[in-house]
């Protein structure tokens, strides 16, 4: 009670974030009685008809539903390893570069793609690939035919999951060039003198010394395995490539707000958040148990 009273205009600072918190992040949770109803604007929330669980069986027996589901998950668990695997080893290989001047101005070329948004990037992207895009123009000088990219599932499928790594690997390579930073730097002097070359000491000392935070990272990304990248896809993506590439959020963007089918659009909307509160509470359990990870 002391420290309340020493410290309440610090709660007080609070309020406004905690009413905007309340307003924007859990009044339109109140939403999520759609799932239930045969929803109708004009008769709102109270007049329209309360239907159970229909609007998810329904969803469930669409024959799109399997092939979202998985398009969801085999994107999200790819961009999830090749995010741990890219910038971990472009911050090994920057970690062996002496020349400060060069190792900066890699680090603000591959840092730099973060910071624009995907309504740039997705045009710089359907540009370049194009069926006359400057990749089909280079390929057509050696040789080859030119190839539909954006028009391919499986070729959009990579262009979707490559691009998203460029555009986020340049951020996770700070952090752990941060951490490979922090190592002890007499492990490395003891290493030298038993004769350990760079490749030892980076097998030996670099590796096992990042191991917590490369594991804290991949436990953590489990909990957001049904986010695949919704702004990313909507942005590129065309009807010739949802077999591939419809995602979770794009089909409920798809089934609202084209086919004005509101509850449904809701139902899968609360099946997606009910799995990610588990999986995020299981990967945060995980994380606090095994390598001692609090929130606060």
């Amino acid at each position: 009670m002391r420290t309340l009273k020493k410290e309440y205009l610090l709660h007080l600072m609070l309020i406004p974030g905690v009413i905007v918190t309340l307003i924007y992040a859990y009044g339109p949770m109140a939403g999520l009685v759609m799932a239930f109803q045969q929803f109708e604007p004009l008769s709102g929330f109270f007049k329209s008809k309360f239907v159970g669980l229909d609007n998810f069986r329904y969803v469930f027996q669409l024959p799109d539903f399997g092939q979202v589901l998985w398009n969801t998950v085999i994107i999200s668990v790819i961009k999830m390893v090749l995010f741990l695997i890219v910038p971990l080893v472009l911050a090994l290989l920057l970690n062996e570069v002496t020349k400060q001047w060069f190792s900066r101005i890699i680090q603000s070329a591959v840092f730099l793609p973060f910071f624009l948004s995907w309504t740039v990037l997705g045009g710089i992207i359907i540009e370049l690939f194009s069926l006359n895009g400057a990749v089909n123009g280079l390929l057509t000088n050696i040789g080859f035919k030119p190839i539909m990219f954006m028009l391919d599932n499986q070729w959009f499928r990579g262009i979707i999951i490559g691009s998203d790594v460029w555009k986020g690997m340049g951020y996770n390579m700070i952090v752990m060039l941060a951490v490979i930073i922090g190592i002890n730097s007499t492990l490395y002097e003891a290493a030298e003198i038993d004769g350990a070359g760079r490749w030892k000491q980076m097998v030996h000392i670099t590796l096992p010394s990042m191991a917590p935070i490369l594991i804290l990272l991949a436990v953590l990304s489990l909990g957001s395995i049904l986010n695949a990248g919704f702004e990313q896809i909507l942005i590129m993506y065309n009807p010739t490539v949802y077999e591939g590439a419809d995602v979770i959020d794009t089909f409920v963007y798809r089934l609202g707000m084209f086919s004005q089918q509101f509850g449904p659009a809701a139902a899968v909307g609360l099946f997606k958040s009910v799995i990610s509160l588990v999986l995020v509470s299981s990967t945060y359990y995980a994380a606090y148990k095994y390598n001692g990870y609090r929130i606060f």
